[in-house]
């Protein structure tokens, strides 16, 4: 019964969408019609700024953490945890509250993953960083950081296969979201940081 009660928790939670709040509430748009359509901290950024883009960013990352916590907190730890994680996350991408329309839950992955295996998540997001500085593409980094991660969680060892099965799943998913992103960066059309066109997000 806990299981399925933490992992309805972590939806609920993940549903939660603070760009479209934010959007709606700053710009009185809604921010899925706008810029490149996602509801995410990238997209806030070009439309609104650095101040809401990083508030969305860690408001994000803040429901994979409190899944997490929440599920610790009725005792369920290990595997089940990183479980309420993931559908966080799955309700980032599907918002029950907002037409299961949402974002590529970069932001809530990492916060997911900083709070299960901190150091391979500390190392992937300075790759991830330098990625970003280097190239100027967001999309680029969050592939960086989504491969990387669950190599660094299997070398660093001491976590099952189930543990490390939804590590691999919480990242495929989030490179799956990316498709679009994959290809335009393949095509030389992905969108950088600082340009005014804005189709990528």
């Amino acid at each position: 019964m806990n299981v399925l009660l933490v992992i309805a928790i972590g939806y609920l939670i993940g549903s939660i969408s603070f760009s479209y709040i934010i959007a709606k509430k700053i710009k009185k748009i809604d921010i899925r019609t706008q810029g490149s359509g996602n509801a995410g901290a990238t997209n806030t950024l070009r439309l609104l700024g650095w101040g809401p883009a990083v508030a969305v960013l860690l408001l994000d990352a803040s429901k994979g953490i409190g899944a997490v916590l929440i599920s610790n907190m009725l005792g369920v730890q290990g595997w089940v945890a990183f479980l309420a994680g993931l559908f966080a996350i799955v309700g980032h991408n599907w918002p029950i509250y907002y037409g299961f329309r949402g974002g590529k839950g970069v932001a809530t992955t990492i916060g997911v993953f900083a709070i299960l295996v901190f150091i391979p998540t500390l190392i992937s997001g300075i790759a991830a960083i330098v990625t970003i500085v280097l190239t100027r593409y967001v999309s680029l980094g969050s592939l960086v950081f989504m491969i990387l991660a669950p190599i660094l969680t299997a070398v660093f060892g001491g976590y099952g296969l189930t543990y490390l099965g939804l590590a691999l799943a919480m990242s495929l998913l989030s490179i799956w979201r990316h498709r679009t992103n994959i290809y335009r960066l393949f095509t030389g059309t992905e969108n950088k940081i600082g340009q005014r066109k804005e189709v990528s997000g």
